[in-house]
């Protein structure tokens, strides 16, 4: 299944290895894409919800493990991992046992999804951390000996039903020491599920519960986690929510005082508030050189950070579905307290559901009250204890712009193309050079249309350039 030598061994038979060892090239593509389809087929919910959302009938409720999401590949002889990010482990424990119980359920390949945790000595709730921890350094093969492999759903083979798929899943691993189904059993009624929540979540304190249906679908029911955080910026309602906060824009501070994009905050609020809000913070308005935009594409109004909230989610996500990291802006308030100047976008989390729950006038602006551990004592936050000043990205040159326009029934339409070079391809998420193309055309159903090219090389560049002004710039655009 793998080129074994490009494994680094990290201890004894265990080693790592990227996905471009596999010798089936299709399959992290496809690994990446169960995840994809699993997680927005998942509703999220909290307590609350549980009576609201989810209708009474036949559900398979399971306790919901904090560990890494992991598919465990077989080819009939032997066992590997293989996660999204496209990290392949070879040599587990707990891989030899898997490969002898698929074996012996006469299976000869099987993808097997699951989640990889730490089985503490303490017995306390593993977290996504230890996983982390033990996978790219164990101390000693008793260290690499805690990994457990806790199966949620077969991939392959596949069933109709997720009934049928966990008949399955119980057949070949329960009993099973380092592999195992994850704590699950059945529930007819809402109370059940309820009960089971209360248990497991609020007293046991697991991650949170997973409710499963053939006819309703899937829930992930988890508490809703607080976190203090300052607002930098927000957007006004349109139409009928004009003159009404729309949402905040809020952000976390790293330990070298720079504030971390953390959240855009458009629920939670009475109309009340979103009234009161919206003039309180027209009155901190501010200058930045860093612009974004919410949802409906209307760009926040930056404010001084003076306004500490408490918010609510229901989940903070650290990967992407393809195990990429989740940029967020980092930002500095200048020492002359007047405008936000840009740093550089650092990993750090999305949000699921948040929700303004007050202002926090016993909070004041300093990474102690505003930290931004509250999102890393949950999820696995790269570079989060590095100084985001000392790791600005160099700033892009502007090597050519162009704009055109033209008069049509009293309106003025206008093309622009702007070519830059980003000095910021050794970072590797960044293209050499960017051509960027705008079209605003008042009278149209979309007036902003825009059109992004990018390449490595300056001379492919500017022949991308030339062909969006031949196609764009006709007979009747004047340059400006």
């Amino acid at each position: 299944m793998i080129d074994k030598g490009r494994l680094e061994i990290k201890m004894g038979a265990y080693g790592t290895a990227p996905a471009t060892a596999l010798a089936d090239p299709g399959l992290l593509p496809r690994i990446q894409e169960y995840r994809r389809l699993a997680g927005a087929r998942m509703v999220p919910l909290d307590r609350k919800d549980i009576r609201l959302r989810i209708p009474a009938g036949e559900h398979h409720v399971s306790r919901k493990v904090d560990g890494e999401f992991t598919v465990l590949v077989f080819d009939g002889k032997e066992a590997i991992t293989v996660n999204p990010g496209g990290t392949v482990r070879v040599g587990l424990p707990f891989l030899a046992e898997a490969a002898e119980r698929l074996g012996k359920a006469g299976l000869k390949k099987a993808l097997v999804a699951g989640e990889l945790y730490v089985a503490r000595p303490d017995g306390k709730r593993p977290r996504v951390h230890d996983v982390i921890q033990v996978a790219r350094k164990p101390d000693s093969p008793a260290d690499l000996d805690t990994l457990r492999f806790a199966v949620f759903d077969l991939i392959e083979p596949a069933f109709p039903t997720f009934a049928e798929t966990w008949k399955q899943i119980k057949k070949i691993f329960d009993g099973g020491q380092r592999i195992h189904p994850v704590d699950a059993t059945a529930a007819s009624k809402v109370d059940d599920i309820e009960r089971l929540f209360a248990e497991w979540t609020e007293k046991e304190g697991a991650e949170g519960i997973v409710v499963r249906s053939d006819a309703a679908g899937t829930f992930k029911v988890k508490p809703r986690r607080s976190i203090d955080a300052a607002v930098i910026g927000f957007t006004e309602g349109v139409d009928d929510r004009k003159g009404m906060l729309h949402d905040m824009l809020v952000a976390l501070m790293r330990q070298d005082g720079s504030f971390h994009i953390f959240a855009r905050v458009g629920g939670g609020y009475t109309d009340d508030e979103r009234r009161a809000f919206l003039s309180d913070l027209k009155d901190l308005t501010c200058e930045s050189e860093y612009a974004e935009v919410n949802p409906d594409h209307v760009a926040y109004q930056m404010v001084k950070p003076e306004w500490i909230v408490e918010v609510s989610c229901l989940d903070l996500v650290a990967q992407t579905t393809r195990g990429g990291t989740i940029d967020r802006m980092a930002l500095q308030w200048d020492s002359g307290g007047t405008r936000w100047r840009s740093l550089r976008r650092l990993p750090l989390s999305s949000t699921l559901s948040p929700n303004f729950v007050r202002r926090r006038g016993d909070k004041t602006l300093r990474p102690e009250d505003l930290k931004l551990s509250q999102v890393t004592e949950v999820v696995e936050v790269p570079l989060a204890d590095r100084d985001a000043r000392q790791l600005a990205l160099p700033k892009s040159q502007v090597l050519k712009r162009e704009v055109y326009t033209k008069s049509m029934k009293g309106q003025v339409m206008v093309r622009k193309l702007v070519l830059w070079q980003t000095n910021k391809e050794s970072e590797g998420r960044h293209p050499a050079f960017v051509v960027h193309y705008t079209d605003f055309s008042p009278n149209r159903k979309t007036p902003l249309e825009r059109e992004i090219r990018v390449s490595s090389s300056r001379g492919q560049i500017d022949a991308l350039w030339a062909e969006l002004a031949a196609e764009n710039i006709v007979k009747g655009w004047v340059k400006t």
